[in-house]
Order: C-alpha cells, then sequence, then structure tokens
C-alpha cells in the first residue's frame, strides 16, 4: 500500500511541536523568560498575545497547551460568538471540578466588542478557563481594561530575515514532501523569498509551497518566483496599528526631509490599498503645520494634489502623490505658525480678556459714543501701511506667539517684523 499523501499546508506541517524548533521570540522563551517559566513550571495562565502575523502567536499556545496537558479550545473572533465561548466556559467549569485545566485560545480578540469580551471575563477572574487572546492590534485600544488586568500582555516582535531563512531552511530539510523533491534554488531567490514574507513565517512558508508547485521540475528560479508572489498583498489593517504606524513614518520622513524615505512609505501604502485622498489629506496639514510660513505655497501645492486625486483617482494618481511628497520633503520647514496657534488658545483659554477699545466695531452712534474704536489708526494712512498701535489686550501686551524662523521666507518676514516691532522682534 502506498503512503498517504499528507495533504495540509506546508506552514501547518512545518509547525513546532517543541520549543527546540521553535524559532524566534527570545525575548519571550530564552532561560528565564516567561513562557519558558510557564512551560518549565506547568504553570500557564491567561495571556493576551500581540503580534503582526506570521510570528507564532498560535503555535506557542499550541506549545503550552500541549505541554501544560490542558484540554484546549481554539476558535476565532471572527467566525465564532458568544454562544460557542459559553460551551467551551461551560466546559471549562466541569473539567475545574475534576482537576482539569481547560484552554480556550481566542485568535482575533480584538473583533469581539465590550459585550462579547465580558462574557469571557468572568470565567478568566474565577479559573474556570485559561485564556490566550491572540491579536494583530493593540491591545490597550481593543481589550476592555478589565480583562487586560487579569491577564499577562505578551508582544510578539516580526521575525528577522535571519529568523525566516532558518525557518525556511529547516522545512526544507525536516518536510518530507519537500525533502523528496530535491529542490534546486536559483541564486538569490531563498533570500528574496524571505525578504516577500516581511516577518511573516506563515506568508514566507506559503510563499515557497507556490513556488515549488509552479516551479519546473523542482527547480525555482527568479520567474517562478515572482509570479507566485504576483498581486501578492502586505498586511495592512487599515483601521489598526499598521495603518498608523505607517502613516507616522511617513509624516516623520517628510519633517524630517528625507525624500527617500517620504516616497517609500507612501508605496508601502500604496499597495497595501490605503485611500489616496487620505494621504493626500495628511500632507495638506503637513504642508500648514510642518511647512508653514517657511515656503507659504506649499499648502497651495499641497491643496491642489488633494484635488487631482480626488479627480483622477488611481493608478495615476499615484504620480502625483510622490511629487507632492517629494516636494514637501525637500521644502523649508518651519511649525511657526502651528506654535502660534496653540500658544494663543491656551493664553485664550486660560483667561478671558477685554477687546481693546479701539479695536471694536461702532457702527451705531451709542457705541461711538460708548468709545468703540475711538483712536483707532488706519494702517494704510501711513508709511509702509504700518503704524506702531497696540492690538494685544492690555495684560498680554508685551506676548509673542508667532516666532517666524530663519527658513525659507520666514526669514525675511521675521526682518521685517524686527524693523516694525523692535521691541518683540530680535533679528
Amino acid at each position: 500500500m502506498s503512503k498517504e499523501r499528507d495533504i495540509r499546508p506546508l506552514a501547518e506541517r512545518c509547525r513546532p511541536h517543541s520549543l527546540d524548533e521553535f524559532v524566534g521570540q527570545k525575548h519571550l522563551l530564552g532561560f528565564g523568560k516567561i513562557i519558558n517559566v510557564i512551560l518549565e513550571k506547568n504553570i500557564p495562565f491567561s495571556l493576551i498575545m500581540w503580534g503582526d502575523p506570521g510570528t507564532g502567536k498560535t503555535t506557542l499556545a499550541r506549545l503550552i497547551a500541549e505541554c501544560c496537558e490542558m484540554e484546549s479550545y481554539f476558535i476565532s473572533a471572527i467566525s465564532s460568538g458568544v454562544v460557542d465561548v459559553r460551551k467551551i466556559i461551560e466546559r471549562g467549569k466541569e473539567n475545574k471540578k475534576n482537576g482539569i485545566q481547560t484552554l480556550l485560545f481566542l485568535d482575533e480578540i480584538h473583533r469581539f466588542n465590550k459585550a462579547q469580551q465580558d462574557a469571557v471575563l468572568g470565567a478568566v477572574e474565577v479559573g474556570s478557563i485559561i485564556l490566550i487572546g491572540a491579536t494583530t492590534e493593540n491591545p490597550s485600544f481593543q481589550v476592555i481594561a478589565p480583562l487586560l488586568s487579569r491577564t499577562r500582555v505578551l508582544k510578539l516582535n516580526k521575525l528577522s530575515e535571519e529568523e525566516l531563512l532558518q525557518i525556511l531552511d529547516n522545512a526544507l530539510d525536516r518536510d518530507e514532501i519537500l525533502r523528496d523533491m530535491n529542490l534546486v534554488f536559483e541564486k538569490g531567490v531563498k533570500d528574496k523569498i524571505v525578504g516577500f514574507a516581511q516577518g511573516d513565517a506563515r506568508l514566507m512558508l506559503n510563499i515557497l509551497e507556490t513556488s515549488v508547485l509552479l516551479s519546473d521540475n523542482g527547480r525555482i528560479i527568479e520567474e517562478t518566483l515572482m509570479e507566485a508572489v504576483r498581486d501578492q498583498s502586505i498586511y495592512y489593517d487599515r483601521a489598526g496599528d499598521r495603518h498608523y504606524d505607517t502613516i507616522s513614518a511617513f509624516i516623520k520622513s517628510l519633517r524630517g526631509s528625507d525624500p527617500n524615505a517620504s516616497v517609500y512609505y507612501l508605496a508601502r501604502m500604496l499597495i497595501s490599498g490605503e485611500d489616496p485622498e487620505f494621504i493626500a489629506r495628511r500632507m495638506v496639514i503637513f504642508a500648514s503645520e510642518d511647512i508653514g510660513n517657511a515656503y507659504p505655497n506649499a499648502i497651495t501645492i499641497a491643496t491642489s494634489t488633494l484635488t487631482a486625486v480626488k479627480s483622477i483617482g488611481m493608478p495615476e494618481s499615484e504620480i502625483i502623490l510622490s511629487q507632492c511628497a517629494t516636494f514637501l520633503a525637500t521644502s523649508p520647514k518651519s511649525n511657526a505658525a502651528f506654535r502660534a496657534i496653540k500658544s494663543a488658545k491656551a493664553i485664550a483659554k486660560e483667561i478671558d480678556l477685554d477687546i481693546p477699545m479701539h479695536l471694536r466695531n461702532a457702527p451705531t452712534e451709542l457705541m461711538k459714543d460708548i468709545g468703540y474704536a475711538k483712536g483707532y489708526k488706519y494702517p494704510h494712512d501711513y508709511e509702509e501701511h504700518f503704524v506702531n498701535e497696540e492690538y494685544l489686550p492690555d495684560k498680554i501686551r508685551d506676548k509673542v506667539f508667532y516666532d517666524p524662523t530663519d527658513e525659507g521666507s520666514e526669514k525675511s518676514m521675521k526682518l521685517r517684523l524686527s524693523r516694525l516691532w523692535p521691541e518683540k522682534y530680535k533679528c
């Protein structure tokens, strides 16, 4: 009788069955580290595992369940609901009476709403179940505080290229199907497979498996790999950490005057399906907040970019976004206007000061008689269209909210202000 073929995906066939086989997360698995201690002392407790896809969350939960000899249930918050959870909790209560521990592994726990998470909370409190929740999103925002306080949050790191290469080589050495195929890789192809995975072991093994399927007699060349990853999208949750982290890196690269990093993060957002109008709106804000009067035309160009993106759409809009991003990155920078409004708002909230009488509007004779607008000097009647007049309330008359930099157009603005208001501005 011929040996039955294992039809499981490669990533499942290669799942580690012991800590010795597990690669990565040394900050959790090393001597004296938390998961190592759980396994050595056989004392499991509830955890929230937070990390990107393919970093080992499910595998570590399986190792804990197996080592600690728990009756385990692995469900996903996407396909399961409170009814499923309650059945497991009832089973956990019965097991507890018989001295058996029950593990509930809840994948994508951030998908459960508050009421659904509350259903788990009571069982964790009384020890009916050991909960291991897995999430790709920051649990501080997605998991209710009472549940967080009763669990230990573990952050799993993205796997390094060296760790991914080790996992790939282990698969080639240990998987019976791959080992029997006598695979040959063109120089550099393994490194490219690792690069495409972007820290995700499962994705890497899926790419490897597809490449093997498409290969000619087990010879994997670059053309084979490129066909395997055609239209491969990277993990990017537009409502989650990846969204906020990437746009943050993009804005900080613009602010740091690095056009290369700026266009790189722009590219990452675009290939991940980010809304191009969202990117354009952020650049409009940036043009005012971080460039401001150092180059006043920046906001006009950014606004024109937003209008063009709305009118043209993708994929052509990526060229417009790239032009704007590289322009903003290389423009002189100033946050003086941003600091001015922040400072002024703080004073305005702190105390309600009377508007000086000479600045008030006087549409009626009564108001004129009271003194509204009395003594106001019209600047256009004076040389340089300027008259030395006090406009701030008397209590804060010496306050300087807008302090222009020496960058770009603000340098000439500062020079003019120092001539008009020498007591406030110095060059």
